[in-house]
């Protein structure tokens, strides 16, 4: 049995249900909402589809529902709007958390909280701290899709499948991230190397044009079409896959640091090894010294406006 719970049944939540149902990985999904209408035609939306695909239990509840579930996704909050960054939401969902977590674990409090909301490395530590669970059963979906579309950019441009491109996106999920160049390869191939092998033009300019294009693709999208939220529930349904299956995968997910680099009391995203019991461990990695200044700099950043917040 595995069963997971998805708070927030908007866009990214009603779509992650939709990926998870698809995907054969879990045996009953159940949607929570404060608007249960929208919830009940989402479960059953998805529901009547079901005799097409494997089996899977697929409902709308109440807090109470979340009562032995594996895994918690949160996706409830207040939306990005157009012109609007990640951080301009901090407040308003802080405060939406504040409220709702303590409700959650009155229901559940073994499950594998998994934090989906914006700004996802700010709430994971306002859960982390409001929830008091045990390091790593309590992590952000971070830069797992910053990452993949980083992998994408550099597959289209190199001709080559994405899933030869081992590259990481890490620190924030959102302005401050960057791409991890010293340690990005291609098949175990150096991108250095790679670029002379394949001809391309992949010199200073094209790869600060490849991080701008990652750090405004969400901001790309929501001007376009007013919302993220496909890539964003593939993701989600990758990270739950590794949970529920134990696959001691590692993933860039968002987690409270505890000295990585020299940086404590915030969460953000480095390749970390996730399975059963959640984040397992964080890896170090041979960042080069430019990237871990990017990095404590980004920590920085999230550190003034944990500083702001009254929890």
């Amino acid at each position: 049995m595995s069963k997971v719970a998805i708070i927030g049944s908007g866009f990214v939540g009603a779509t992650s249900a939709f990926t998870l149902a698809l995907s054969g990985t879990v045996t009953d999904i159940v949607l929570v909402d404060l608007n249960k209408d929208k919830a009940i035609g989402d479960a059953l939306d998805i529901s009547h589809g079901i005799p097409l695909i494997q089996p899977v239990n697929v409902y709308a509840g109440d807090y109470k529902d979340i009562e032995g579930v594996d895994v918690v996704v949160v996706t409830a909050g207040a939306a990005q709007k157009p012109g609007e960054t990640r951080l301009d939401l901090v407040k308003k969902n802080t405060s939406i958390f504040k409220s709702m977590i303590p409700e959650l674990l009155k229901y559940n409090d073994k499950a594998i909280y998994l934090i989906v909301t914006n700004p996802v490395d700010i709430l994971t530590y306002v859960t982390y701290k409001i929830a008091k669970l045990p390091w790593g059963r309590v992590f952000g979906s971070g830069t797992v899709l910053d990452s993949s579309r980083f992998r994408y950019l550099l597959s289209k441009h190199c001709n080559i499948d994405p899933r030869n491109v081992h590259g990481r996106i890490i620190g924030e999920h959102g302005d401050t991230e960057f791409a991890a160049w010293s340690i990005t390869n291609i098949s175990g191939i150096s991108f250095n190397e790679y670029c002379n092998l394949c001809g391309r033009v992949c010199n200073t300019n094209f790869r600060k044009e490849v991080e701008d294009e990652v750090v405004n693709a969400a901001y790309k999208i929501i001007d376009k079409k007013g919302a993220t939220y496909y890539a964003v529930a593939v993701a989600v349904r990758r990270i739950v896959e590794c949970i529920i299956r134990d696959e001691n995968s590692i993933l860039t997910v968002s987690s409270p640091l505890n000295g990585q680099y020299g940086v404590r009391d915030v969460s953000l995203s480095l390749p970390s090894i996730v399975g059963k019991n959640g984040v397992a461990r964080i890896l170090d990695l041979p960042l080069a010294d430019y990237e871990v200044e990017k990095f404590r700099r980004s920590a920085s950043v999230m550190a003034d406006v944990i500083k702001q917040l009254d929890i």
